[in-house]
């Protein structure tokens, strides 16, 4: 097992966030399923803060999906020890992770497709952060 994952969504959300837990569960992770159950309009910030606090108390990472990916980023960045990072291509995933120690991929299903959703979150969720010069400047932010 690769590991455990906590995820969720909301309605704007809903088809991507069910895409990634069928990829993340053939990619052997533990996928633990915030909501919502079905498409319904739904609050994103309620979402954002259920995933969040698993983050946190967990020390697991998080996917995080809204249309844009940006509404869940800023929700989710408003809970104690988050660094969420909404990412558009592998590049950013990679670097979220490797420079920034992002603990949760926010993405939009309105923005990016499957394909490009499954290469974000392959890079997101295989990436190390590196520490070093990085945590130092974390540091900065997280005080």
């Amino acid at each position: 097992m690769a590991g455990k994952v906590v995820i969720g969504s909301d309605h704007g959300g809903f088809t991507l966030k069910t895409f990634a837990i069928k990829l993340l569960t053939d990619m052997g992770y533990d996928v633990v399923d915030a909501g919502p159950e079905e498409a319904v309009s739904c609050d994103y910030p309620v979402y954002a803060k259920k995933v969040a606090e698993m983050v946190t108390g967990e020390d697991i990472p998080g996917i995080l999906i809204c249309g844009t990916g940006l509404g869940m980023s800023m929700a989710a960045n408003k809970i104690k020890g988050i660094r969420a990072a909404m990412c558009t291509n592998e590049y950013m995933a990679k670097m979220a992770r490797a420079h920034n120690n992002a603990n949760i991929l926010c993405l939009g299903e309105r923005v990016i497709g499957p394909g490009l959703a499954e290469e974000i979150i392959r890079a997101f969720m295989t990436s190390e952060f590196e520490g070093d010069r990085h945590l130092r400047r974390i540091n900065l932010f997280d005080k």
